[in-house]
């Protein structure tokens, strides 16, 4: 299976590899993926429970992530174009009284310097391109 964003085609089972296995401490990991170190920016926030590997498209800057169970809420510094690929987002946007659950490959838009909360029940894995 291949998951196809922004005219990058990468392997379901690879970004699954990845994210298994990081550990960035580990300097195994980097033995296994070199060109992470060089080439790719980790994120990682709330105690390591939401992970991102962020890259450059040709159209935009973009981060491939997952985010284990938990409440979440995160700020905006450009507009984000945020794609579910796997498990359920449940998401309440800048201005919205209510959650909604986004599914995979729904896409949900956050406004440049705003805030919005989410809430996952299981593992969810996402695409957000920075605009």
């Amino acid at each position: 299976m291949e998951v196809i964003f922004c005219n990058i085609q990468l392997p379901f089972c690879l970004l699954s590899s990845v994210f298994k296995n990081f550990n960035s401490s580990n300097p195994s990991f980097y033995y296994l993926y070199p060109k992470l170190k060089t080439m790719f920016k980790v994120n990682e926030y709330f105690d390591g429970k939401v992970r991102s590997i962020a890259f450059n498209t040709p159209e935009c800057p973009a981060t491939l992530g997952v985010m284990a169970p938990g409440e979440y809420e995160f700020g905006t510094s450009s507009v984000e174009y945020i794609t579910v690929v796997s498990g359920v987002m449940t998401v309440k946007l800048p201005g919205e009284t209510a959650f909604k659950a986004y599914l995979p490959f729904d896409t949900f838009i956050v406004p440049r310097d705003s805030k919005f909360q989410l809430k996952i029940t299981a593992d969810v894995a996402y695409i957000c391109l920075y605009k």
